[in-house]
């Protein structure tokens, strides 16, 4: 092993918490990676991608860059086990969306706790109308499952994490397709009304699935390259797009291959419900597992070269240092390269 790539989502604090949250860190070995580096460097975060910056990079990383959001559903179909045929392909994640003051919202899916049981029910409730659309729609998990629009190629879809939290008007599909989508989507969304499931969601405290979210379109034949992603603390569909049909705990370096690119999900979850005491949590805990070993695999000759990801909505930074980089002890080790 020689090289390796760090995704960490959501490791860069809001600029207006950063400087309260990195006084609280205590993260010495991540302090000395991105201090005694060979390079550091902002990376472009282009408004015209409907995606976060760490999703846009890793789509073009893996060969799955697409006009709008990164063009996945065939390589996740196939972690699935679900081999993509003819046609156009997309994402769908049951949803569940609110009402704000003025506007949409829609729920981080991390929190929606959809088990097997009500996931197939609103699965097979929904397929038939689908179907009548001319779409045709395949199970993965409960929470993930692909639909074939090949008059929807062109639609232009968004993320899920890119959309959560914010006013749904700017994220929502569009193009010439997008009327047929809000057609499909108001049937679906009447079906699961009241259904016996959102009921009993509700009644346990859980939040009802009321809408369905596309996303990450590709045509048949599209070539992805995912044998060198490995994931951890990952949503199922970002397991299942590292060939890992259920979520892994963090990988042990030694278990990754040369050039291997590690997504770590840790921190999403904490960053898009505003728990930064859960955020430091995640760190500490990482400055153990992931960290440290970084840090020692480099200083042992285990490692050549690592280069971290850490974004936030707003801001994608690549830091890059290498086992040489490392022998400067006279660069003090800090975390201030993680203020804006």
């Amino acid at each position: 092993m020689t090289q390796i790539s760090l995704v960490l989502p959501f490791a860069l604090p809001p600029p207006e918490l950063a400087p309260d949250l990195i006084r609280a860190l205590q993260a010495p070995a991540l302090a000395a990676l991105i201090s005694r580096s060979a390079s550091h460097r902002s990376l472009p975060v282009g408004d015209h991608i409907r995606a976060l910056p760490h999703e846009a990079w890793l789509a073009q990383a893996l060969g799955a860059s697409g006009d709008g959001t990164p063009a996945l559903a065939g390589a996740v179909m196939r972690g699935y086990g679900q081999a993509q045929q003819e046609g156009t392909w997309l994402i769908v994640h049951p949803a569940h969306t609110q009402i704000a003051r003025s506007h949409l919202l829609m729920a981080d899916m991390r929190s929606l706790h959809l088990s097997e049981a009500h996931g197939r029910a609103l699965f097979d409730l929904a397929k038939p109308y689908f179907d009548e659309s001319g779409k045709t729609l395949l199970y993965g998990d409960a929470g993930t499952w692909f639909m074939r629009a090949d008059d929807w190629a062109d639609l232009e879809t968004s993320t899920p994490d890119s959309a959560v939290g914010l006013n749904l008007t700017d994220w929502m599909p569009k193009g010439a397709a997008s009327r047929a989508f809000r057609m499909l989507q108001n049937e679906v969304q009447m079906l699961w009304f009241e259904h016996p499931v959102n009921a009993e969601r509700e009644a346990r405290g859980l939040a009802a699935i009321n809408s369905f979210w596309p996303w990450g379109a590709a045509a048949a034949g599209t070539k992805v390259d995912t044998a060198r992603l490995a994931t951890s603390d990952a949503l199922p569909w970002m397991a299942a797009l590292a060939g890992q049909p259920q979520a892994a705990p963090l990988m042990p370096l030694a278990a990754l291959g040369t050039d291997a690119i590690l997504l770590c999900d840790a921190f999403s979850a904490a960053a898009l419900a505003t728990d930064w005491a859960g955020w430091l949590q995640h760190m500490h805990r990482l400055e153990q597992s992931l960290f440290a070993p970084t840090l020692a695999a480099l200083m042992d000759g285990r490692l050549k070269q690592v280069q971290l990801l850490l974004s936030h909505r707003a801001r994608h930074i690549a830091f890059t240092t290498t086992r040489f980089s490392q022998r400067a002890f006279w660069r003090r080790p800090t975390l201030d390269r993680l203020l804006p």
